[in-house]
C-alpha cells in the first residue's frame, strides 16, 4: 500500500509539474494578442503597435500629407492616446505625418533620434512637442524602452551624432514570447554590419529604406532570417523601390513578402507563439522606374544638387534667355517650395539656389532660406515653370 501511495504521489507531482509548465507557457501570451499595423502611407514608414495589455506605440508617421490618414486610422481603432511615439530619424517621409498626430492625439512619451535638422518639418515637430509639454527622450544603442511588461523592446541603433540622417535611425527589436519584430527604419548596409554584433534574428522584418539596395545586404538578411518581410513604399515611386536584389535575397531564404503599396495596410497579429498576417502576399512585381517627366522648357534643367553645401544649380542650355519669374524649385520629400523672383537666366549660364546656414545671394546666387532643405537622403529636386509643368528633376 505504501508503495502504491508513493507511486500515486509521484504521478500527482509529475502531473502538477506538467500543468505548471503548460501554465507558464500560456502566461507568456496571457491570452492576449499583440498587433502590429504597417500603415500604408505611400513612400514612407508608419508602424502602429498594440500591446497585449492595451499599450500603444507609433513608430514614424510618413510624409506630412499622410499624417491625417494615420490619425484617421488610429481614431477608427478607438485610439485617443499613444503611450509612446518614436521618430526614427528626421527625414520628412518618416516624421512629416507626426505633425498631424501631435496636433490630434495625446502622447505620453516621445522618443527621437536626437539628430539635429533645421528643416521646417523637423522644427515644427519639436515646437509642438515643447508646446504640449510631451516628455522627450533620445535613446542610446542598447537601451530598453519600457512599453509593456510582456514585450521586450530593445534599441539596436540610435546615433544623434551621425553625419547622415539615415545613419541616425532608431532601430527597434520587439519580442513577444517567441515572435519578434525588427523595425530598421532607413538603416543602411554599414549600420546593418554593426548591428549584426547583436541578436538581429527576427520573425518579422520591416525591410530598411523601403526596400532599397542601400539596405538589406545579403549578409544581414541571412542573419535576420525573417519568416516574413514587410516592404513599406509608394506605388510607382521614382526610386524604383523595392529593388530587385533585395527581393531576391528575401525570396532566397524563403521569406513571405508583403508590400503596403500593393496590399495597403499590413497587420500582423500574434499571441507570442503563433502569428497571422492579415494581408495578401506580394505578387512579385518589381516597381518600375517612372518615365521621364514631360518637359516644356527642355533648355533649362537642374544640373547639380550639393546636399552638404545646400546649393542647387540650374542651367540654361539653350540659345535664348529664359525668365524664371513664378517658376518653382521644390524639395519633394520635404514639400518645401522656393518661388523664383523676377530673374532671367541667360544662355549657357547657371543660377544657384542656396539654403542652409551658408545661404547667400548676389550675382548668380539666390537665397532660399537659412534652414536646411536638402539634408534628406534621396530627396529629389523638382523644377516647375510658371504654368506648373515639370521642367526638370534630379534625385
Amino acid at each position: 500500500m505504501k508503495k502504491l501511495i508513493v507511486m500515486l504521489l509521484c504521478i500527482f507531482l509529475l502531473a502538477g509539474c506538467t500543468e505548471a509548465s503548460n501554465t507558464k507557457k500560456v502566461s507568456v501570451t496571457a491570452g492576449h494578442e499583440m498587433r502590429v499595423h504597417f500603415i500604408d502611407v505611400g513612400q514612407g514608414d508608419s508602424i502602429f503597435i498594440e500591446s497585449p495589455n492595451g499599450k500603444t506605440m507609433l513608430v514614424d508617421g510618413g510624409v506630412k500629407g499622410a499624417g491625417q490618414k494615420v490619425v484617421s486610422y488610429l481614431k477608427e481603432l478607438g485610439v485617443n492616446k499613444l503611450d509612446i511615439v518614436v521618430a526614427t530619424h528626421p527625414d520628412a517621409d518618416h516624421i512629416g505625418g507626426l505633425i498631424p498626430v501631435l496636433n490630434s492625439i495625446d502622447i505620453g512619451q516621445f522618443y527621437d533620434s536626437g539628430k539635429v535638422h533645421t528643416s521646417q518639418t523637423f522644427e515644427e515637430m519639436l515646437t509642438l512637442i515643447d508646446t504640449k509639454n510631451i516628455p522627450y527622450n533620445v535613446p542610446k544603442t542598447g537601451d530598453r524602452i519600457t512599453f509593456d511588461d510582456d514585450i521586450n523592446v530593445k534599441v539596436l541603433n540610435a546615433n544623434e551624432n551621425a553625419t547622415d540622417n539615415n545613419d541616425a535611425s532608431i532601430v527597434l527589436k520587439l519580442a513577444y514570447g517567441n515572435v519578434s519584430f525588427l523595425l530598421t527604419a532607413d538603416a543602411g548596409v554599414a549600420l546593418e554590419k554593426e548591428m549584426m554584433q547583436d541578436d538581429v534574428n527576427a520573425t518579422i522584418l520591416k525591410a530598411g529604406h523601403h526596400g532599397s539596395n542601400t539596405s538589406s545586404s545579403a549578409e544581414f538578411i541571412q542573419k535576420v532570417h525573417p519568416e516574413v518581410a514587410i516592404l513599406s513604399y509608394g506605388e510607382g515611386n521614382k526610386y524604383g523601390h523595392p529593388h530587385a536584389e533585395v527581393v531576391e535575397r528575401l525570396q532566397a531564404i524563403g521569406s513571405e513578402i508583403y508590400a503596403t503599396a500593393e496590399a495597403g495596410t499590413v497587420i500582423v497579429s500574434t499571441d507570442g507563439v503563433n502569428y497571422e498576417v492579415n494581408s495578401k502576399e506580394w505578387s512579385g512585381t518589381i516597381a518600375s522606374s517612372p518615365t521621364a517627366p514631360p518637359t516644356t522648357s527642355a533648355t533649362v534643367e537642374i544640373v547639380n544638387k550639393d546636399l552638404i553645401e545646400e546649393i542647387v544649380g540650374i542651367k540654361n542650355n539653350g540659345n535664348e534667355a529664359v525668365s524664371l519669374k513664378d517658376w518653382q524649385l521644390i524639395s519633394i520629400e520635404g514639400h518645401q517650395v522656393f518661388n523664383f523672383p523676377n530673374v532671367t537666366l541667360q544662355p549657357g549660364k547657371t543660377m544657384y539656389v542656396t539654403s542652409g546656414s551658408n545661404a547667400r545671394e548676389g550675382q548668380n546666387y539666390l537665397k532660399w532660406t537659412k534652414k536646411q532643405i536638402w539634408l534628406n537622403d534621396g530627396d529629389a529636386a523638382q523644377l516647375r515653370n510658371a504654368k506648373g509643368d515639370i521642367v526638370s528633376e534630379l534625385d
